[in-house]
């Protein structure tokens, strides 16, 4: 996986010139350092752009396990690449181990790296179902995303309170019913 690196002077000289383009003033004392806060925050929020997922589940335990490991309500932000607002949510991720179990903030960190780039939500939940299927090779693997896209809640269409959610089974969730209906069953339940 390539890594990529934010420059952060080149995001500075193009919000100033979105802040020329809209008619502000550069000397204006709330605008002054408009362009470096902004670089400095698209750094932050696309930092999962030089991540290399691997690094988070380098930690793992031998573990007799053969029932689902889930954790839910994971939250997360990420910038939609169509028009570079946020979209925020929770993801729930699941996985019946083979061999060995991740520690668990191995999930959410996993979660988080794929969340930290430009995306679309479809693809997000796509990349981190594979990346664990990949990578850890359990039995099975579910990933089901809810988010709030700021690109439809405050412009466009303007919907608030609409979620979006999309899913990702693969192996056992994938091929077997009752499997699939388990996992989806924990991953909405209230337990």
């Amino acid at each position: 996986m390539a890594k990529k690196k934010v420059d952060t002077e080149r995001i500075e000289k193009a919000v100033t010139e979105i802040l020329l383009a809209v008619g502000e003033d550069l000397n204006r004392e709330g605008i002054h350092q408009t362009p470096k806060r902004v670089a400095a925050m698209y750094k932050e929020l696309l930092a999962g752009e030089s991540e290399d997922p691997v690094q988070f589940i380098k930690s793992v335990f031998r573990e007799e396990c053969d029932e689902i490991v889930l954790l839910r309500d994971i939250p997360f932000y990420s910038i939609c690449e169509h028009h570079l607002m946020p979209f925020i949510g929770k993801a729930h991720v699941a996985y019946l181990p083979s061999d060995f179990v991740l520690g668990v903030s191995k999930l959410a960190r996993v979660v988080d790296c794929f969340a930290r780039r430009l995306q679309v939500q479809e693809r997000m939940t796509a990349q981190i179902a594979d990346f664990l299927t990949e990578h850890v090779k359990p039995q099975g693997v579910a990933v089901v995303i809810e988010a709030s896209h700021s690109c439809m809640t405050i412009r466009g269409i303007k919907k608030p309170g609409s979620v979006m959610v999309t899913s990702a089974l693969r192996g056992i969730f994938k091929k077997d019913p009752r499997s699939r209906s388990e996992v989806l069953s924990l991953m909405h339940s209230g337990l």
